[in-house]
């Protein structure tokens, strides 16, 4: 396997454009954006300050009716490597319609020779050299499949301690090219969880997935800030980790450790009820029975591992 991911030629600034390496990293992104005219400049002008380009950067408008294509846009005349494809007006926001916008993007780069396909979201941010460093994590290991790093979300930031780092978040997430063709791709689930999905399937194949804690990206959109949408929001995920096959241990500790945080105490309990709702009203899974031994049997050696931290050394022995 060739892994030399990038080339690296400079240029000098031209036409108002910031100096950067020449665009010879073998990896393209998609990005599925809809309505996203209060983000998407902040994402656009972070790819296009990168150190590294992309060599196509496709942004799906998902029936956009505000002024993201116009936005998109602008930066089309400056940058030839960005396209925008319009998908048809809707009146649903759900998660196989955003796989249905990826795929749309994903044929338009399925004749160029690249190594790296990128998922990245219309409402993030990062340093100018996030992805040189991701691209150098390619590199670097043969066997990884799938990389990314961790997210900030004004206060909020993925405690490590609990969360693993084979866990890529799906606001960013790179595929190595055989590895995405290995799971076959985004499983179009409507309920959510496709980006868990993607990574949990990758592990299964054999490949190795990874977040890197060495960089961080920020997520600008704030999601359940509401009391009453963070409160269906925790219903709503504990019924997706019933039907994504979360083990009912995992879970357990899941709600009481989600009770500590806000909202506090009703989300936790909000968490236990979505769950065991799915479970009673026999929700229908869409991930294979492999899927789910696979995940429960990650979640109790996940368990055991967080588990040991609070057991005294001479107890362990």
């Amino acid at each position: 396997m060739d892994e030399h991911i990038c080339e690296y030629k400079y240029f000098e600034k031209d036409n108002n454009l910031p100096s950067s390496k020449e665009s010879t990293c073998s990896y393209v992104l998609i990005t599925p954006a809809r309505n996203e005219q209060d983000y998407i400049k902040n994402t656009i002008e972070s790819v296009t300050s990168q150190t590294v380009f992309p060599k196509k950067w496709v942004i799906v408008s998902d029936g956009s009716t505000d002024r993201t294509d116009f936005i998109v846009e602008q930066y089309m005349e400056r940058f030839s490597w960005i396209e925008l494809i319009r998908m048809p007006q809707r009146r649903d926001r759900n998660f196989a319609a955003k796989v249905r916008c990826f795929n749309a993007g994903y044929e338009r780069v399925s004749g160029l020779d690249y190594k790296i396909i990128g998922n990245l979201d219309a409402d993030v941010s990062f340093e100018k050299d996030y992805f040189e460093f991701l691209m150098m994590k390619f590199s670097e290991y043969p066997t990884l499949g799938v990389a990314g790093t961790p997210f900030v979300e004004g206060s909020f930031q993925y405690n490590y301690k609990y969360t693993s780092i084979d866990h890529v978040s799906g606001a960013c997430q790179l595929f190595r090219r055989e590895c995405f063709e290995d799971i076959g791709g985004y499983n179009p689930i409507k309920g959510g969880g496709i980006d868990l999905v993607a990574v949990t399937t990758a592990r299964m194949r054999g490949w190795k997935t990874r977040s890197f804690l060495e960089k961080t990206y920020i997520h600008h959109r704030k999601l359940g800030t509401g009391k009453s949408n963070a409160l269906i929001a925790r219903f709503r995920f504990g019924k997706q980790d019933f039907y994504l096959g979360s083990h009912p241990a995992w879970e357990t500790f899941r709600c009481v450790y989600q009770m500590k945080k806000k909202p506090y105490i009703f989300g936790g309990i909000l968490l236990f009820v979505g769950y065991f709702w799915a479970y009673l009203s026999k929700a229908e899974r869409p991930v294979s029975d492999e899927f789910v031994i696979y995940r429960r049997r990650e979640q109790m050696q996940r368990l055991k591992e967080i588990s040991a931290q609070f057991i005294p050394s001479t107890l362990r022995k």
